[in-house]
């Protein structure tokens, strides 16, 4: 027999179920792109294109303009999030295989973890242990091939997983504004700061980006950041941080497999052995309280 699920219900799977899909999916494209594309500028168009969009829709819709408070509030998460998370992970994937890239970012529920108690949340020891075990993980993997040979994709990928918790815990404890609309600020600001650091960095495209890395770059636009950031945004609002960044168990998952499946890309036994436990250490810190 038939029975109504809730529409609060059917939110939080789709939002799950975008999560986990397609941020998975979202590594290869960022690989796609980046042999197009200065990694720093196509993560500024990617944002400041799917931002002004999503304001320009909410905007029209009816939704309030933010205040100032809330830009400059949304502007530092958007900063933590997208320029300094998203940001180093593009950067990071001129060297390192989109699925080990994938792995370190399995982290971030860590990092999460750790970076509540600044804000008096009291880790328990069976969160203080999934926490040893994912970076035992982490060291297993700095063992494998792709990170030994970028050492700095590697430590690009741990301070992208740090910015992503940081800004995922402070987010949930400042004014943002409703809705869509704090993706929308987010993402503007994230891009302003990216095109910045682009123009500093001094990159320059070498040629036309080629039709893979014009339809990599609207995967990311549309689903990647309209679609599943803003799927992320809605459930750090609704559930605890650790159960909201649980996309990292799966996503590594996914990543894995559309690299070896259409980038050729190769995984050692370590890196195999590390996604082993840290995806692991990931479900343990994700369980319930009551289970432990």
């Amino acid at each position: 027999m038939f029975v109504a699920v809730p529409a609060a219900r059917w939110r939080l799977l789709a939002a799950f179920a975008a999560l986990y899909v397609i941020w998975g999916s979202t590594y290869l494209a960022i690989r796609i792109g980046v042999a197009s594309w200065p990694p720093l500028m196509m993560a500024a168009v990617r944002f400041l294109l799917a931002g002004g969009l999503l304001y320009a829709w909410q905007r029209g819709r009816g939704a309030p303009a933010p205040s100032r408070r809330q830009w400059l509030h949304a502007g530092a998460i958007g900063a933590l999030l997208l320029a300094g998370g998203n940001g180093g992970v593009t950067v990071a994937e001129q060297w390192v295989a989109s699925g080990v890239a994938a792995l370190a970012v399995a982290t971030v529920p860590l990092f999460t973890l750790a970076c509540a108690q600044m804000f008096g949340q009291r880790a328990s020891a069976r969160e203080w242990f999934g926490i040893a075990l994912g970076l035992a993980g982490m060291l297993l993997l700095n063992l494998g091939a792709n990170l030994q040979a970028s050492p700095l994709g590697a430590a690009l990928l741990l301070f992208a997983s740090a910015s992503w918790a940081f800004g995922s815990v402070w987010g949930k404890r400042l004014d943002l504004p409703a809705g869509p609309m704090a993706a929308a600020t987010e993402m503007l600001v994230g891009g302003a700061v990216l095109a910045l650091a682009s123009a500093l960095a001094g990159e320059r495209p070498q040629a036309w980006p080629t039709l893979e890395g014009w339809l990599a770059l609207a995967y990311l636009v549309v689903f990647g950041s309209l679609v599943a950031f803003s799927a992320y945004l809605y459930l750090l609002k609704t559930v605890r941080p650790a159960l909201a960044t649980s996309y990292a168990y799966v996503n590594p998952v996914v990543a894995v497999g559309l690299g070896v499946a259409f980038a050729g890309e190769r995984i050692g036994s370590a890196e195999w052995l590390a996604m082993a436990v840290i995806v692991l250490a990931v479900v343990w810190i994700s369980l319930p309280r009551r289970a432990a």
